[in-house]
């Protein structure tokens, strides 16, 4: 308890720093954003001064709420520590969102989001699944591009992602399914299906053989900068409450890439704060 406090102390001391402090370097959110999350690993402890210690909701639903519980975590480290590789990083007004891979209580892929006011992270969300093998056309959960382009198209390339989310997996018109892609040339990324839109075809044909449907009802919200967009929505998978982080790539107004993180609800009675998942 005397380490957790100290953290939070010293927390507490850096956000307060003086304007020439401060000025030194002037960190984009998604900097700080990036250096949090490295500094995991490191334990280097200046990044947590980017959390305002005042005012932090988690919405991870297996930590508690505010500073100290993100100082538990670090403070629950195994031997050996945390490793965290940033993959992607992407900033949508005062939204930070991350594609990570993560040994974290065992090796993982997930997403975080974190949300800004006044330069300091108020707000955090996210979704972890375990690492898994390489899918049926040998792409890894991570891999692929990572180039943040066409910044000027970042509004209609959301707009897309939204429509395919809407029209598609809430709505289930298939009938409008092809509009949304370039013909077969569909990298994907979801450990257990193929590329393009035979591949997925394939992988929901085998699952609804097996009895799983996979559910979408609600789209929250829908992030972007450039040609990378990112969908969380909430459904079901095999009968289980489910987020879906969707993060997709755009090419010249179609879907090129997708990669996503698929994690169970926690049921309520296991939670450790009462933001739950969304809420954004």
């Amino acid at each position: 308890m005397r380490k957790l406090l100290a953290v939070i102390s010293l927390a507490l001391i850096m956000s307060s720093c003086t304007k020439s402090q401060t000025m030194e370097k002037q960190l984009t959110n998604k900097e700080k954003a990036v250096a949090l999350l490295e500094s995991i690993e490191t334990g280097d402890k200046a990044p947590i001064a980017y959390i305002n210690p005042n005012k932090y909701k988690q919405h991870n639903l297996a930590i508690a709420d505010g500073l100290a519980g993100f100082g538990a975590v670090l403070q629950n480290a195994p031997e050996g520590g945390f490793k965290v590789n940033v993959v992607r990083a992407f900033q949508d007004g005062d939204y930070v969102f991350a594609h990570t891979e993560y040994n974290f209580f065992g090796e993982k892929v997930g997403f975080d989001v974190f949300k800004f006011e006044n330069g300091l992270i108020v707000e955090h969300w996210d979704n972890l699944l375990a690492k898994a093998a390489v899918n049926p056309s040998g792409h890894t959960q991570t891999d692929g591009v990572t180039t943040i382009a066409d910044v000027e198209k970042t509004v209609a390339n959301k707009a897309l992602v939204k429509d395919f989310i809407t029209t598609i997996l809430i709505n289930g018109d298939m009938s409008k399914l092809t509009s949304f892609f370039d013909g077969d040339n569909y990298i994907q990324h979801n450990p257990a299906i193929a590329d393009g839109i035979s591949g997925l075809g394939q992988a929901l044909e085998a699952m609804a053989k097996q009895g799983i449907a996979m559910v979408y009802k609600t789209n929250h919200i829908v992030l972007g900068e450039g040609n990378f967009v990112l969908a969380i929505s909430e459904g079901e998978f095999a009968g289980q409450p489910t987020s879906y982080y969707d993060l997709f790539r755009v090419e010249n107004g179609k879907i090129a890439e997708h990669w996503d993180v698929m994690e169970t609800i926690l049921p309520k009675s296991e939670w450790k704060n009462n933001n739950g998942k969304f809420g954004f």
